[in-house]
Formats: structure tokens, C-alpha cells, sequence
């Protein structure tokens, strides 16, 4: 039986970095609403309740039953968890003064406790909250403070409860991982044993038992996560899955044929199928972006459920959900205000009469990577940057045509190119071209044009959920707009995008 931390959310934008902090570790841990968690057996080694939006003060705020978990087990309280634990056990929380967020110091640290081991005197710790904890009960004890908050950490006498006000999954902590490493090793007892080999094996057992000798399919995007989820299948069932990619003629420059030809490579039983022009026919005229990857997603739908069709006594699909989807649905706020569709495969399971596979479903990204590199899979398809399902379909900002699609693959393709020739492109998260629905005047030769504007982006995130711009080198915007301008029919004119998410989002549409 797998050993694990459970995390339980109360709505806080932190609760997935604490997971990701704590598989860091090489430590299995798995997140859940703080008022529907599973049954508490001999396999949860500890528990983390998570900070929250909400004040333990308001009348709707999160109340969790811990009556099966405090005192019985390790538990750490991270800021909301911290002021619960004081406020509905005999202590009292209140507003603060003045709001207390950002970098603070530690001014006591009781190096004695066993969750400080190792955490500096003077250690840089990251506040976030509006109230503080002004009193807390009389069998709790102090054992971290900073100059403006005196109980920025304490232990419940008698239990292995434990509580910080501060958010030690977070960049900003600087010894975070130092404390949480206390928590879940020395204090809860876990083994550090669950890394990309374990993962792999347990898995391919799993899959084993699961799919027996049934036929499986698979959608390919090229993308990390549906690549991964293939090699993890192919090793377990081997001949019995079948891998289909489309393309939907919205991929970049040859890419079509590359993707097919690396899959081919890896042993993979793949079969290649280019819809361009229905997709092409299909979006036709169309310019609005929710209508637009409607399309797409339907029609992908489409393709996909007839390929399959030809294949014989198919029981299963397989999809690359990996853990961060499986969050956000069973969210404690339910799903987020949805921003934009997202482009997958989820109508297809009740389409097809097919049962579901998801190999990846407990994995963060960069965890995925990591799995990926231990099947030996190869670092140029593992470093893929991240490319919407939609396509240059949604980097199209106007009506899509064969033609439109030409221009921006030649300008992606330059981009992308020189990302990687200038040593560059790993230093990104994601980058891309976006085709204006503007024109502009330009001169070239002795000639008045009136062209196409192209926007290029390029930005740094860990998970997509925030982004920055890239500060690219002036010299390297510079020989890209002179490459587009000069190599690519139908634009005279480029400008880097430098919006960061939020307020904008990565993609344009």
C-alpha cells in the first residue's frame, strides 16, 4: 500500500504548489476538498490543511471535521489551517492591523521542535493574510515568531499538531522545503521512496491487471503528456494499443510528418491522418474564439471516432489527464470560472461507448517529464514546449484560411528555430506567433505594402497558471523581425507581446 500525505483545500491558490513541494520530496501525497477527503486508514501518514480566500471569522468559512485526524495523526496547519486550529479550539483570530503579505523574518526560531530542525534564526519566511492570530489556547505552545507576529508558528502540547501562519511552499520562503521536509520525514515517518522507477513499475503492473489483453486507443497531440501516457501503455499492452494522430492542418511547420516520424521511431503503433481541409471548410468565416475551438473540438471529435471505428474490439481510451485536471473538477470551489474552453478529448468516451485509461492522472507536469525521462524518451520531445489543442487556429485572431495558416507557420517556424539556435528556447516556457487582424503600411524596395502584423510571445511560467513576459535580447527580437519581414510573404511589420498572466492570458484568443 502506497504511503501518502493527504492535503486538504480550502480554495487556497497555493494548495497545488504544496503537493508539488511535497512530491518533491519523492513523497506521495494527494489533494483533496477539505469537506470530502477519503477514508483515514493506515496509509495516510499525515495531513496538511491548506490556507484559504476565506477568513475564519466569516460566517460561510470552511469548518472541517478533523475528528479523525487531530491528535491521532501528524497535521499541519498553513495559515488558514493555522488560524483554524487557534480560533475554533479556544483561541481567538482578528483583523490584522495592517495586512501582512509578502517577506517577513523570523526573529524566534525553537530549533528544539522537531518541525524547525535545521530553520535559520532569521529565516526568510512569505506572509499572506489579512487577519492574524491574536491569542491562542492555553495548551499551545510558540515556536516561531516573526517581529510584527508573535505566533507565526506553534505545536498543540501532547499532539504532533502543528501550525505556521506563513506559506512555506512558496519561492520566497527560502528554507520551505526545509520545514515541510521536517514535517513529512521526520515527523509523519515517510519514506522518500516515490520516485519516477516506482511510478513506472506500479503502473505498468496496474495496467497490466487493468486492461488485460483488451485493445486500447490512444488521441497523440505531440504533446509531453499524451506522448508519456503512450510509452507507459506500449510498455504495459504493447501491440495491443493503437495511437491515432490527426492533423487538423493548424500544426506548425511540418510537424505532421516529424511527430509521426519520432513516434515511429519509439516503436509505437501510430496511424497518421490529415483532416487540413474539413477543419479548413469547417472554420471557414468563423472569427469568434469560443466558436472557433468549438469547432476544432468537435470536428476532432469526428475524425478521431471514425479511425477508431476501423480498429477491431477496442474497450478502452486512453487520454494524458494529468493530476492539475483532476484537481481543478473536484475542486472546493468547484471548477474555475471558466475563461476559455479548453480543447480535449472528453466527449469522446460517452461518443465511443468506451471505457476511460488515464495513466498520468496522479502526476503534476514536471513530474511527467521526469517519468518520461526514466523510459529513456528524448529530451527534445520531453522539452516540447506546451501548444494548445486548437492549434494556430486560436493564434489566427480573425477568420481562418489555408493561406492565413501558411503565413503564420513560415513566421512560427522562424521564431521557434531561432529560440533554439540562440540557445534560448529551454529558458522559455512557451512561445509563439500570433496573426494579427490588423494591417499595416510598410515600404519595401521602392514599394508602398500593406500587410499582415504579427505579434511574437514568449513567456515564462511553471504551470501556466501564471506567466511572465521573457525579456527575449534586443539583438535576437531584432534579427527575428528582420527574418520574418524579409522571409515571409504577407507581413511587413512585428511586435513583441510584453503582457504577463494575469491580467492577460498566454494565448491571444
Amino acid at each position: 500500500m502506497q504511503e501518502k500525505i493527504l492535503i486538504l483545500d480550502f480554495g487556497s491558490q497555493y494548495t497545488q504548489l504544496i503537493g508539488r513541494r511535497v512530491r518533491e520530496l519523492n513523497v506521495y501525497c494527494e489533494i483533496y476538498p477539505y469537506n470530502h477527503y477519503p477514508t483515514i486508514d493506515e496509509s495516510v501518514k499525515g495531513v496538511i490543511l491548506s490556507g484559504s480566500p476565506f477568513s475564519v471569522r466569516d460566517a460561510d468559512a470552511p469548518k472541517p471535521d478533523l475528528s479523525l485526524i487531530k491528535g491521532k495523526m501528524p497535521l499541519l496547519g498553513v495559515c488558514y489551517g493555522a488560524q483554524y486550529l487557534s480560533h475554533y479550539f479556544g483561541g481567538e483570530v482578528a483583523p490584522s492591523n495592517s495586512r501582512e503579505y509578502g517577506r517577513a523574518n523570523l526573529g524566534f526560531v525553537d530549533n528544539s521542535n522537531p518541525l524547525f530542525k535545521n530553520i535559520g534564526q532569521h529565516s526568510q519566511v512569505w506572509m499572506s493574510h489579512g487577519d492574524t492570530i491574536v491569542r491562542i489556547p492555553e495548551n499551545y505552545k510558540v515556536i516561531a515568531s516573526t517581529a510584527d507576529v508573535e505566533y507565526a508558528a506553534y505545536q498543540i502540547e501532547g499532539e504532533e499538531t502543528f501550525a505556521i501562519q506563513f506559506h512555506p511552499e512558496v519561492y520566497h520562503t527560502t528554507e520551505g522545503t526545509q520545514l515541510l521536509q521536517n514535517f513529512v520525514v521526520d515527523i509523519c515517518g515517510c519514506k522518500q521512496d516515490w520516485t519516477p522507477a516506482s511510478f513506472i513499475e506500479t503502473t505498468v503492473k496496474e495496467l497490466k491487471a487493468k486492461l488485460g489483453n483488451d485493445r486500447v486507443v490512444l488521441g497523440l497531440s505531440g504533446g509531453v503528456d499524451s506522448s508519456v501516457a503512450a510509452v507507459l501503455l506500449h510498455r504495459a499492452i504493447s501491440k495491443n494499443l493503437t495511437c491515432i494522430f490527426v492533423d487538423n492542418g493548424l500544426l506548425r511547420k511540418d510537424e505532421f510528418q516529424q511527430v509521426l516520424d519520432s513516434y515511429q521511431h519509439m516503436g509505437l503503433n501510430v496511424i497518421g491522418v490529415d483532416a487540413s481541409q474539413k477543419f479548413w471548410d469547417d472554420l471557414a468565416g468563423v472569427r469568434e474564439p469560443e466558436a472557433k475551438r468549438k469547432i476544432i473540438g468537435r470536428d476532432f471529435i469526428e475524425v478521431f471516432d471514425v479511425e477508431a471505428h476501423k480498429i477491431k474490439d477496442v474497450k478502452w481510451l486512453a487520454q494524458g489527464t494529468i493530476y492539475p485536471d483532476v484537481i481543478e473538477s473536484v475542486s472546493v470551489n468547484g471548477p474555475s470560472a471558466t475563461i476559455k474552453s479548453h480543447h480535449n478529448v472528453g466527449g469522446l468516451p460517452e461518443k465511443m461507448n468506451l471505457k476511460v485509461v488515464e495513466p498520468l492522472k496522479l502526476l503534476f507536469k514536471d513530474e511527467v517529464r521526469r517519468v518520461g525521462k526514466a523510459l529513456d524518451m528524448k529530451p527534445e520531445l520531453l522539452g516540447r514546449h506546451p501548444f494548445p489543442g486548437p492549434g494556430l487556429g486560436i493564434r489566427i485572431l480573425s477568420d481562418v484560411t489555408p493561406e492565413k495558416v501558411r503565413v503564420l507557420q513560415e513566421a512560427d517556424a522562424i521564431f521557434i528555430n531561432g529560440l533554439k539556435e540562440w540557445g534560448l528556447y529551454d529558458k522559455v516556457w512557451q512561445a509563439g506567433v500570433m496573426l494579427l487582424p490588423v494591417q499595416s503600411v510598410g515600404v519595401m524596395g521602392d514599394e508602398r505594402t500593406y500587410e499582415n502584423v504579427v505579434a511574437l510571445r514568449a513567456v515564462a511560467s511553471t504551470d501556466g497558471m501564471t506567466a511572465d513576459w521573457v525579456h527575449l535580447p534586443y539583438e535576437f527580437l531584432a534579427k527575428m523581425s528582420n527574418e520574418i519581414i524579409n522571409k515571409v510573404r504577407g507581413i511587413n511589420r512585428v511586435v513583441y507581446d510584453i503582457s504577463s498572466k494575469p491580467p492577460a492570458t498566454i494565448e491571444w484568443e
